[in-house]
């Protein structure tokens, strides 16, 4: 794979696809800079060569064209202070405006363009707005891999205007390698933990996981459908009644192949959705009338532990319960320290997914772990279809 290290950029000016989509305060200051700082080591290389940078990016999911809390100038202060140098902002990613501020980019300099989705066409992947961006610069790096599982103009378009200039940003290459070591290179004993809320959302990561891990750790609130779909009483807990045969598939295959599939044995049930609720602990296949499970109870975490510590390769994507509330944080905490800890005896881990990414931050285990995926959507597309439309477009 191509990537900036393979090309000087002195003189060039760099259309940079970021990944700037980050949470503002209700002040539009930046919450969470995980992701622009992510990218700074490609910004820096370009600008270290002596060429010009102009950043490309999305913000917010805007509707109907321009909207302030969608904008990017709101990080364009916070930008500037972490690169340690003024970046400048054209008020539209494309027309009379982008294209006057990238002509007049010099070398060293930095441009952000505004919110590329105030276009329509950009999501639609349309080529004749891919074609203007493409005019405000004369080489092309994608460095957003959280969203190189879409086919939008900047993502998978735009690279075909291209075909000798393009290449990975360090983001790109650095998550693209490490789900290649994870599902080409795992040593053994492979261990997946799946969380989250939905059988459904992780249908096609576990029947791929199945064919490559040894122990899948389920827990979160998709466990119920599993249990229910095996005659356990439940509750009120979330379930997905049109999964159940799908969930009953799901262990008939792994058993089939093999492949240790733990659920939760007790729970922390609540007669309430809520960090006021009443709490008690009881077997999963057996939670009370009118209760609802929403963290793993102590066995569990006994048994998740022990898996954990015995494995050498391990992929965590989705929370054990509701972390969010402390009275239900336990089992994904007591999860993060567990994978932490196995990083530190040598397994190889890997956090992928808005919440475990989260859970890992919240808990401050980012560099105790071997990798954070900045990309959720994007890192489970590329486990289950081995390819991304972002990425075929450099490849090609």
């Amino acid at each position: 794979m191509k990537t900036v290290d393979s090309f000087d950029f002195a003189g060039k000016k760099v259309l940079l696809r970021v990944d700037f989509n980050v949470p503002l305060d209700n002040k539009y200051n930046v919450a969470d800079d995980t992701r622009i700082r992510a990218a700074l080591s490609t910004i820096n290389k370009i600008l270290n060569d002596q060429g010009a940078v102009i950043l490309m990016s999305h913000l917010g999911r805007p509707t109907n064209g321009p909207t302030d809390k969608c904008s990017l100038r709101h990080i364009v202060d916070h930008l500037s202070d972490l690169l340690k140098k003024p970046v400048q902002f054209a008020d539209d990613c494309i027309g009379e405006s982008a294209q006057s501020a990238a002509d007049n980019l010099k070398n060293g300099e930095v441009l952000l363009l505004e919110n590329l989705r105030f276009h329509k066409e950009e999501e639609k992947g349309n080529e004749d707005f891919a074609k203007k961006l493409a005019g405000l610069g004369n080489f092309y790096v994608n460095d957003a891999f959280g969203t190189a599982h879409r086919a939008h103009a900047s993502t998978a378009i735009i690279a075909k205007f291209f075909p000798n200039n393009k290449c990975f940003g360090y983001v790109m290459d650095g998550e693209l390698r490490s789900v290649n070591k994870l599902m080409n290179g795992a040593e053994k004993p492979f261990t997946a933990i799946l969380g989250g809320a939905k059988v459904s959302d992780k249908i096609l990561i576990l029947e791929q996981l199945i064919n490559k891990a040894d122990n899948i750790i389920i827990g979160g609130g998709m466990a119920f459908t599993f249990i229910k779909a095996q005659g356990g009483k439940i509750g009120k807990s979330l379930v997905e009644d049109d999964r159940l045969e799908t969930a009953l598939k799901i262990l008939a295959d792994a058993k089939k192949k093999g492949v240790k599939i733990y659920l939760p044995e007790d729970v922390v049930v609540a007669d309430n959705f809520s960090n006021d609720a009443n709490v008690q602990t009881c077997e999963i296949n057996n939670i009370p009338e009118g209760w609802m499970g929403l963290d793993v109870g102590a066995k569990t975490e006994k048994k998740k532990d022990e898996v954990i510590a015995q494995s050498k390769t391990i992929l965590w994507n989705g929370p054990m319960g509701v972390f969010e509330m402390s009275k239900f944080e336990h089992g994904t905490k007591t999860a993060a320290f567990s994978i932490a800890k196995a990083t530190k005896n040598g397994a190889y881990t890997l956090i992928g997914g808005g919440d475990s990414v989260a859970a890992i931050n919240k808990y401050k285990l980012a560099n105790e772990v071997s990798y954070v995926s900045t990309g959720g959507g994007a890192l489970l597309e590329y486990i289950e279809s081995g390819s991304l439309p972002g990425v075929e477009a450099i490849l090609k």
